[in-house]
């Protein structure tokens, strides 16, 4: 990492400071000039029992120490309200047995929007599915404030194709104080390096997700993760925004009004 994405000035999100305001949970860009939601993956078991929600799960579990606690972060997501099934940072395939659930699919399934009107794509979204603020233990929900580990190389090889350098666009990137477990906002966690590298930023030792906000140093491009969603924004030229909403290995949608 630090070969590859050394760190760079602080100073380097002052634009973004002046563009989007407060970068706390991360730099939520306005479209620049077009805009895209690319949603972070989720998936459901292919035979598994729909009718036991994560909350009966984990009440049920035994208090005897057989079970470890989730813990992200440093925190403990089974002691901290209801067990809605969903989690923080970093996730991928969970494996055999699983399958991916498209957000379009259950929106079909359900009859509830992809992403209710004036909502963010977050915890909020598919109320149908809950039981009691918990889902049910056959889907595994996106996690808040990180890409899954798919969506996140795809989108890189995306970018890569639609930056005029290609793999040698150079690029920083922003870790928000939050991922980090500091409250250091005078020296803020900044690295620059190579598109072609930034599969790496995923895999940073200091953080369990992947960047708050990627962006080229041009200004062409800037992708932001906020902390509390379940999804990624991304800023750019319309040719890059039509790419992302047609590809078949993400998947994307636009929020005229989060646009």
């Amino acid at each position: 990492m630090s070969d590859l994405w050394p760190l760079a000035p602080s100073g380097a999100t002052d634009w973004l400071l002046e563009l989007c305001g407060d970068g706390t949970t991360g730099f939520m860009p306005p479209a620049m000039p077009d805009a895209v939601w690319v949603l972070n993956a989720m998936y459901e078991h292919e035979q598994g029992p729909a009718g036991v929600s994560y909350a009966e799960y984990h009440q049920a579990r035994p208090a005897d120490g057989s079970t470890l606690p989730h813990i992200v972060a440093g925190i403990d997501l089974d002691a901290v309200g209801v067990a809605t099934g969903g989690g923080l940072g970093r996730a991928r395939h969970p494996g055999p047995g699983r399958q991916r659930l498209r957000w379009a699919e259950l929106a079909r399934r359900t009859g509830d929007p992809v992403v209710p009107d004036g909502l963010m794509p977050s915890y909020r979204c598919f109320p149908s599915v809950k039981k009691e603020g918990s889902r049910p233990m056959s889907t595994v929900p996106p996690t808040e404030g990180s890409l899954d580990r798919e969506t996140w190389n795809r989108l890189i090889a995306i970018l890569t194709q639609y930056s005029a350098a290609g793999p040698d666009t150079h690029c920083l990137a922003y870790y928000n104080p939050l991922m980090l477990g500091a409250v250091d906002f005078d020296n803020l966690h900044v690295r620059a390096g190579r598109l072609g590298d930034a599969e790496v930023l995923y895999d940073h030792s200091e953080a369990d997700f992947s960047p708050s906000n990627l962006w080229a140093d041009d200004r062409s491009w800037v992708l932001c993760t906020d902390y509390d969603l379940w999804a990624t924004k991304i800023a750019g030229p319309p040719p890059l925004i039509d790419a992302l909403l047609n590809d078949s290995g993400i998947e994307a949608v636009r929020l005229p009004w989060a646009h």
